[in-house]
Formats: C-alpha cells, sequence, structure tokens
C-alpha cells in the first residue's frame, strides 16, 4: 500500500485491522483453557513436575510453555513485529515438544500443535508459517518416537493432530486475507468510480467551457468593435457630451462582461472564481458605471469562507446591484457585509428611484426575470438564505451563508 490511499481506502484498512483484533480477542478464553489443561496435565503425569531431577526439567518446560502462551495471547491482540511472533512460536513448540518427550504419556502433545496452528494463522510469509510448523511437527514426532514405551499409533496421532491444526489455521488466516483484501478492493473500486466520474464531468466542462468561450467571445468581441465604432462615429459628429460618456460607458461594460465571461469559463474549467476580496472593487465599479453612489460598511472580523460561499456572495452582490440600476435608477445604496458568530451577512439596499432621473429604455426589458431565483438556488447550495423585498421606498435583499 502507498501514502496516497483515499479517506475511504484508509477507513477500509482500518475497520480490517479491527476486525482481526477482535477475532483474536475471542480466542483468548481459548488460550487460558488450554494453559488449564497442559498445567493440569504436567502435575499428574508421571514424572509429576518437581523441583528435581527429571521433575525439575518438566517444571522448566512447563514454566517456559505457559509464559510463551501468555505471550502469544498478548501479541494476537496487539501489532507486535514479526520477529516476536517468530520467536514466541519457537518457545512454544519447544518447550511443547520437550514436555511431550518427558511426560509422553500425559496430554503434553497438546502444546506442540497449538504452536503448529498459531505459526499457520499468524505467520507471514506462508513458508515461514509452514516451515516452522513442519519443524515442530516433525520434532515432536522424533520426540515421542524416541521416548521410553514408545507407541506408533500415538506418534500418528500426534502427527495428525498437528496437521489438521495446521490446515486450520491456514484456511482460517486464508478466508480472513480473502476478505480483508475484498473490502480494501471495494473501497478501491469506489474510489476509481468516482474518479472515473469527475475525470467525465470536468471533460464534459471543459467541452462546454470550450462552446462558451468561442461563442461569448465572438459576440461580445463583436459587440465591443461596433461600440467602439459607435464611440468614433459619435465623436465625428460632435454628439452631446452625455451620450459619448454613454457611449463610453457601455464599452467598459463590454468588456467587464467578456472579461466575466472568461471567469466563468475558467471556473467550469477548474480554475479560481471572484470572491469577497473583490467585493471592494466590484461595488467601485458599478458605482462609476451606474453613476450610483453605493456606501460599504464592514462589520465583524475578515475571515476566510468556503470557497463556493464567497462565489455565491460575490455573484448576489452583483446581481442585486444590477437589479439596482435596472430599477432605481438616481438612488442611493448600501452594501453591508457583516461576519457574525455563525454566519456571514450580506445585504444590498437602495432608496428607490429619484424622482427627476428616467428609467433608461434599454433596461425596460433587461434581464430574464430569474435574478432573484438563480441568486437563491445559488445561496441554498452552500446552505444559505436569501430574503429580498421592499423597504421603506427601496428594495432590499439579504443574503446569509454559514460561516
Amino acid at each position: 500500500m502507498t501514502g496516497t490511499e483515499s479517506a475511504r481506502v484508509r477507513a477500509a484498512q482500518s475497520r480490517t485491522r479491527e476486525r482481526r483484533s477482535q477475532r483474536m480477542s475471542r480466542l483468548e478464553p481459548l488460550g487460558w483453557a488450554t494453559i488449564i489443561v497442559v498445567v493440569a496435565s504436567a502435575l499428574t503425569s508421571k514424572p509429576t513436575a518437581s523441583g528435581h531431577g527429571t521433575g525439575l526439567a518438566v517444571t522448566i518446560a512447563l514454566g517456559v510453555y505457559v509464559l510463551s502462551l501468555i505471550a502469544a495471547i498478548y501479541i494476537a491482540n496487539s501489532d507486535a513485529a514479526m520477529g516476536w511472533q517468530v520467536a514466541v512460536t519457537v518457545l512454544l513448540g519447544a518447550s511443547g515438544i520437550v514436555m511431550a518427550a518427558l511426560q509422553p504419556s500425559g496430554a503434553s502433545v497438546i502444546g506442540p500443535s497449538v504452536a503448529v496452528w498459531l505459526a499457520t494463522i499468524r505467520l507471514r510469509p506462508p513458508v515461514l508459517a509452514w516451515g516452522l510448523a513442519g519443524a515442530i511437527t516433525a520434532a515432536l514426532a522424533v520426540a515421542e518416537a524416541t521416548a521410553v514405551h514408545a507407541i506408533a499409533e500415538a506418534v500418528a496421532a500426534s502427527v495428525l493432530l498437528c496437521l489438521v491444526l495446521g490446515m486450520m489455521g491456514h484456511f482460517v488466516r486464508r478466508s480472513h486475507e480473502s476478505e480483508e483484501r475484498a473490502e480494501i478492493l471495494l473501497a478501491q473500486l469506489q474510489d476509481a468510480r468516482e474518479a472515473e466520474a469527475e475525470a467525465a464531468v470536468v471533460a464534459e466542462r471543459g467541452r462546454i467551457a470550450g462552446e462558451l468561450h468561442d461563442v461569448l467571445a465572438h459576440s461580445l468581441s463583436g459587440l465591443a468593435i461596433q461600440i467602439e465604432g459607435a464611440r468614433m462615429l459619435a465623436e465625428r459628429e460632435q454628439v452631446s457630451p452625455r451620450l459619448r460618456q454613454t457611449i463610453g460607458r457601455s464599452a467598459e461594460l463590454v468588456k467587464d462582461g467578456l472579461r466575466e465571461a472568461k471567469q466563468a469559463v475558467g471556473a467550469l474549467r477548474g480554475e479560481a472564481m471572484p470572491g469577497l476580496d473583490g467585493l471592494p472593487a466590484l461595488v467601485d465599479q458599478f458605482g462609476r458605471d451606474a453613476n450610483i453612489r453605493v456606501d460599504v460598511v464592514m462589520e465583524g472580523t475578515a475571515r476566510t469562507l468556503p470557497r463556493e460561499a464567497e462565489v455565491a456572495l460575490y455573484r448576489g452582490a452583483q446581481e442585486a446591484l444590477t437589479n439596482v440600476a435596472r430599477y432605481a435608477p438616481g438612488t442611493t445604496a448600501t452594501v453591508q457585509l457583516s461576519y457574525d458568530i455563525d454566519t456571514v451577512r450580506l445585504i444590498i439596499e437602495d432608496t428607490g428611484p429619484a424622482a427627476d432621473v428616467e428609467r433608461p429604455a434599454s433596461l425596460a426589458g433587461a434581464g430574464g426575470g430569474n435574478g432573484l431565483a438563480a441568486m437563491r438556488e445559488r445561496v441554498e447550495a452552500v446552505g444559505g438564505s436569501l430574503h429580498a423585498g421592499p423597504v421603506s421606498d427601496g428594495w432590499r435583499v439579504k443574503l446569509e451563508v454559514p460561516a
């Protein structure tokens, strides 16, 4: 596994490790039961464990076996290194073989067979596991065959027990490994599907971005050329300064529109979008273009928001200010940005159209009537809300997004 795995794959690996630990924990009572059986057999078989002679050897072997099995139980519930697991398994097998050789009539054959089972279920790689299991089985057979009053059937039964437990450990380990591998592969497959879907979305966005770029760049560039021609014609024919100023502002608006269209296309391609840091420049540019006084009020301590939330507030301010110019010419407006503990609030409010200012006829049918709806969808998509309606003589738009 590499260090670039996704959170889903890491979670799957964590679950497999947890299940592995739980499985080994459930075997802990079996380990203690084995200790009780082996100790009882060693204390009741001949020669009995004691402090001298052969009994002393039985006592030492029994002590090493009990300590090794306790260590094996502890290691089974931890992430101990493979070297420690091999060492404990070797001690467990060796002490069990010594006990089986010293007490061939007892139940001490259980000791080496448990070591064989642990080797096949815990050790990696399989060559090491089977090599150690085979060595323990062979040593047990030799020890029992060379013991006094050796019985061939007993030797064969001991070897068969080791083989059965070894095969059981092997198949249990293979089953658990297959289950773990399947879960991790499923997580990787889900990652691959998501990456494929994301790549398809990016590719489609790139195609749409290319189409939009071609259409908007051509249309707006042509419009800019026409307006520039109109400006030059107005200067040549010496039309009123107000008309020339209006044509000049129109040219600037077309340039801004082309720049924002490029930003929108860039967003489809995954490029950065404007945020709240661009709000002062937006308000300043709008005030000059629409010849409307706009005051900016900032409250609270500014902080960084998720990019989608900042874009939603920026586009909301842009749409609201455009509506101010469209429906309330000659007004004064206020843009208030407030940073609260849990929310960030943006309010755009105007005082209504001036009585002595005529609404430009060119704006009468501008827009598709979907500005507020699109604004609401964008804000609600980031968990925020939008409220718009009349206040006093003017209009107020309030946007809130979670902080």
